[in-house]
């Protein structure tokens, strides 16, 4: 069957869904509004509700979130079943509002409405997980447990289609902020679903579109290693397993670098602290010669990890020169929104934080101290890297052997970052404190809201 590719598309169907769901909502949507929330001007939305425009796919997608229309109802709306292919919204239109032609046909319409279904089949569940922060469905809610939502995501994943790349981009950008602002569980709650989508999106794309989406899944997978790190999981090494496989796929090497850091902290944390730190210089070394900013600074971000893995096994000399090699980098670097996903920035706070990780380690306490007095713990960006700062310094008062002080630093932890102060590694400071002879006030009330012993 022969279809006509002369008419144009009812698309103003589309533009009086969009206007009148926009209207119906309470308070009133407006076209300003709704432009702000799926990135493009005013002017744009208003062409869309006149049937000017046809959105992309993933346009579609945010719109429906955004004014809670089933993604199928939108979609079918600009889309009609049997309709030309060549007015498919996936097609990028032209300012004049003509679609490329594409080919016509039975076959090629079959195969339009079974991506189509794969699509939403993703999209539903997932954008309201995305919009909302929440799971979308009580059978997606996993249990309330950071170590089990790990093992959940990593093993066994929740069924999920593919979704589009902007919407799987901003799910990381949101578990990024959960992470940064120390909201673990959070986190870990929406991570299941999180990698699905990731790994379901790059297997259905091909070309760059599947580099990309490749990109983000090693991003995904880099996360939820730093988060099984955290809880000193072994998941740790599944998650930067699959973080390398991705990011060796996408062809890039920022998240070729991130992925090694994760595995080299794994590394580390099994006492191959020799193969760790060779690990991430061969990396390192390949990333020197590249300009660009994002691989300059996930190369700092390698060279901070591996000061405190040289520092295990004694080279001071190294470990402080790395640090050093880190901050240069830094200074070279305005750290901005577009650096977000590495999660260790050579910022001057940030480079200090690791000298004093490395006197620790070292076992030279009194080098820190001095450290500690060139710190502002304001000027950290995140309550992430503040959590980790009073962690260090708590580490330090104790190796010194000030108890009032190191417990200062502990209730310093839990102001910023209450979850930070449930870690393995902060509760083992804490238990030490409590079961030595000193009897600090309050010791015992901060040992039981950060279950120590439990």
């Amino acid at each position: 069957m022969s279809v006509d590719t002369t008419a144009a598309p009812p698309a103003s169907d589309l533009g009086t869904l969009i206007r009148g769901r926009r209207n119906a909502r309470r308070p009133k949507m407006t076209q300003a509004q709704l432009a702000a929330i799926v990135g493009y001007s005013t002017s744009w939305v208003c062409r869309v509700e006149t049937g000017e425009i046809i959105p992309a796919w993933e346009i579609l997608a945010r719109i429906a979130a955004a004014l809670d229309i089933p993604p199928d109802d939108l979609i079918t709306a600009s889309h009609p079943p049997g309709r030309d292919p060549a007015w498919d919204p996936r097609s990028p239109r032209s300012s004049s509002g003509t679609a490329a032609t594409v080919a016509t046909g039975n076959h090629a319409i079959q195969e339009d409405t079974v991506r189509r279904r794969r699509l939403l089949t993703g999209a539903a569940g997932f954008g309201a997980a995305v919009i909302t922060g929440a799971p979308a469905t009580a059978a997606n809610r996993p249990p309330a447990d950071v170590g089990t939502w790990l093992e959940t995501g990593l093993f066994h994943p929740p069924a999920t289609g593919p979704v589009p790349l902007s919407q799987l981009d901003q799910a990381l950008h949101r578990a990024r902020a959960d992470f940064r602002h120390t909201r673990y569980h959070t986190l870990g709650a929406q991570l299941p679903l999180l990698l699905a989508a990731a790994d379901a999106t790059r297997d259905h794309l091909t070309g760059h579109a599947k580099e990309y989406a490749s990109a983000l899944a090693a991003y995904a997978y880099s996360l939820a290693g730093e988060l099984a790190s955290k809880q000193h999981s072994e998941t740790v090494w599944v998650a930067a397993d699959r973080a390398l496989a991705a990011a060796r796929a996408s062809g890039q090497p920022a998240p070729l670098g991130e992925a090694t850091r994760i595995l080299s902290v794994a590394m580390r944390r099994a006492g191959r602290h020799h193969q760790a730190a060779d690990l991430l210089t061969r990396t390192s070394r390949q990333l020197a010669d590249d300009p660009t900013k994002q691989e300059q600074a996930v190369r700092a971000a390698m060279l901070l990890t591996c000061s405190y893995t040289v520092a295990h096994y004694g080279d001071r000399t190294a470990a402080l020169h790395m640090v050093d090699e880190a901050q240069d980098i830094g200074r070279r670097i305005h750290y901005g929104s577009d650096l977000e996903q590495v999660t260790i920035q050579a910022t001057p706070e940030q480079c200090e934080s690791f000298r004093l990780s490395v006197f620790n380690k070292l076992n030279t306490p009194d080098d820190g101290v001095t450290v500690v007095s060139r710190i502002s713990p304001k000027a950290f960006p995140t309550a992430e890297r503040r959590a980790r700062y009073y962690t260090d310094t708590a580490r330090m008062w104790h190796q010194l052997g000030n108890d009032t002080k190191t417990f200062a630093a502990l209730r310093a932890v839990e102001h910023e970052a209450p979850e930070e102060a449930r870690r393995p590694s902060v509760k083992a400071l804490t238990a030490d404190l409590l079961y030595s002879s000193t009897n600090l006030p309050g010791l015992k009330d901060f040992a039981a809201r950060t279950r120590v012993g439990n």
